[in-house]
């Protein structure tokens, strides 16, 4: 640890933290320990998720259990790259990462001595229009021409984001070391809860299911858990998206980021078609597109997000403090100077309509889940 007066290293952490549990404490813990870090900075998604899914509790309840187990500042990774695939989400989280400083970003790995750098050079070359193919996902294709070159398949989602985030470095030229850290107890995947670790993924449906999950929280993020009744979904959501895609022309629903092939058809019929939301995602799905991508599509279309309007909010990166505590206020003031992009704690009324515009929309649209503000005048959480 560094002395008061010196110049202190940060290690950075890309993280959704939905909701923060053992694991991910685990994961801050050696995240410092393996790189000697003084201050832990995690740029965190906000209040949907990189699948297009809302989150299990707001963006400032998760900071906070953050900020209380190791954490020493969180920033919000603006929704333009949180709910993008693996390789925008690198990349915008990463840039953050690199305007604040970090030089050594840590991340869960469930394969950490593959050489991703090699991965990504075999990549380079792939037959584009091989990928193009209709009759499977492009993560299908792209990981039959991998597996060709490579003998690798990437297919856990931690191995994905590892991936790319080595190629938003190479990309990108950040000066960054990348840090692998192995996955400890659960799989990602795994619904089921055994012992303090436990997946994201299983504990949330444990919340869900109202069963018992209090043994893989810890106690910051516990009573706020209890008190889920409802777990947020899209099952909740979609009558505004239903209403959108019946009420909006087709033509309108065209410019959608990332709607193309002929899926605003698709999804207009469905909506007309289908009460429910299962039955409406499960009628939209094709070979061609993976659930996340239809998710993503959906918060999109909701927010009717134009691809203009994306492009320009991706050119136009921002750091929006969530929280901190003393070594995170002190780090601040260390980088606050070298900062390339607006940085700011509250997000004003001017901000809302311009430089914080959609995500101040992400904001209203999780309020059908919980009666707090998510953003106007909102103060940054600030631990003593």
């Amino acid at each position: 640890m560094s002395k008061v007066g010196e110049k202190m290293d940060a290690v950075g952490l890309v993280v959704e933290f939905n909701p923060f549990h053992n694991g991910h404490r685990y994961y801050v813990q050696k995240a410092k320990q393996v790189t000697g870090a003084d201050v832990a900075v995690a740029v965190m998604s906000g209040d949907f998720t990189q699948r297009g899914e809302p989150t299990i509790v707001d963006k400032w309840q998760r900071a906070h259990a953050a900020l209380l187990n190791g954490v020493d500042l969180v920033v919000e990774l603006p929704i333009c790259y949180a709910c993008q695939p693996a390789h925008r989400f690198a990349a915008g989280a990463l840039g953050l990462l690199n305007q604040l400083q970090v030089k050594n970003v840590a991340f869960g790995a469930e394969h950490p001595d593959w050489d991703f750098k090699k991965l990504v050079a075999a990549a380079r070359d792939f037959n584009q229009q091989a990928l193009k193919q209709y009759n499977e996902t492009y993560a299908t294709q792209f990981n039959d021409q991998l597996a060709q070159r490579t003998g690798v398949s990437l297919k856990d989602p931690n191995d994905i984001l590892a991936f790319a985030y080595t190629k938003a470095v190479s990309a990108h030229h950040y000066p960054i070391n990348l840090v692998p850290i192995a996955r400890r107890g659960s799989n990602y995947h795994d619904e089921e809860i055994h012992g303090q670790i436990a997946s994201a993924s299983a504990i949330r449906e444990a919340v869900k299911e109202h069963a018992a999950f209090a043994p893989t929280v810890p106690p910051a993020m516990l009573p706020v858990l209890q008190a889920v009744a409802t777990v947020p979904s899209w099952a909740a959501l979609y009558p505004l998206l239903r209403n959108q895609l019946i009420q909006a022309p087709v033509a309108t629903l065209a410019q959608t980021y990332q709607m193309a092939e002929g899926l605003e058809h698709r999804m207009k019929e469905f909506a007309e078609r289908k009460l429910t939301f299962p039955g409406f995602i499960h009628g939209i799905k094709t070979k061609r597109y993976t659930y996340a991508h239809l998710l993503r599509l959906c918060l999109y279309t909701t927010l009717q997000l134009t691809e203009d309007e994306m492009a320009a909010h991706i050119d136009q990166p921002f750091i929006h403090i969530l929280g901190f505590n003393k070594r995170g206020q002190e780090y601040l003031h260390q980088v606050k100077k070298r900062v390339a992009v607006p940085m700011f704690t509250k997000v004003s009324q001017e901000m809302k309509e311009d430089l914080y515009n959609l995500d101040y929309r992400a904001g209203k649209l999780y309020q059908n889940f919980t009666p707090a503000d998510q953003d106007l005048k909102h103060p940054p959480l600030i631990i003593r």
